[in-house]
């Protein structure tokens, strides 16, 4: 009988587990959650069907060391992983690498405050829309403390409307990073929405 071979996840990577990384516990299945994170990096970065869907992974890749997967768990089982996202930019603004050198897990909510929504703000920057009755330039901000969205004001163009919204994100990203245990996390969040 001939060998059955691994076939690559994603096109890229190999599962040298050797063990199972899913099972089955009262009729659902259960996935190791270090295989977990380790296929959902994949994805982001190498799924075509995934960058229609989130067109920013587009250009993210997988350093070569964690295309085994045995290197991404050894890596993650020295991180404060439970409960949290793996984050690839928050450490170094636009970073288009899945690599220990730049990622770090983090919780739902901050990677959710981080995140660029500049691809769905349409043709006015982030925080900007235009209210047509008035044309005014409104400015927004989402609390993540207050789980508020907050109206900053109008402007008479879309600068200055992103200009307030950039001072508001700043400030609260300020609050987050008093929070943080991770010096890393602390220090980036002072100085992402500085300019």
């Amino acid at each position: 009988m001939a060998r059955k071979v691994n076939k690559l996840v994603y096109g890229v990577g190999t599962n040298d587990a050797g063990r199972a990384v899913w099972t089955k516990l009262n009729g659902k299945r259960v996935v190791c959650p270090f295989y977990d994170r380790w296929q959902s990096m994949l994805g982001r970065c190498y799924d075509p069907k995934f960058h229609l869907r989130n067109p920013t992974y587009v250009g993210c890749s997988v350093a070569e060391e964690w295309l085994l997967f045995s290197n991404f768990e050894n890596w993650m089982k020295t991180q404060d992983w439970e409960g949290k996202q793996l984050d690839k930019d928050i450490l170094k603004l636009g970073n288009k690498l899945y690599s220990p050198d730049f990622c770090i897990f983090i919780p739902k909510k901050l990677n959710s405050f981080t995140v660029d929504c500049g691809a769905s703000s349409g043709e006015w920057p982030i925080g900007v829309s235009l209210h047509k009755r008035t044309g005014m330039f409104v400015a927004r901000c989402s609390n993540p403390f207050t789980g508020k969205r907050e109206n900053l004001g109008g402007f008479d163009n879309p600068d200055d409307a992103h200009e307030a919204w950039r001072k508001r994100k700043h400030e609260l990203a300020l609050i987050y990073a008093d929070q943080q245990t991770d010096p890393r996390i602390a220090d980036a969040l002072r100085t992402r929405y500085l300019h």
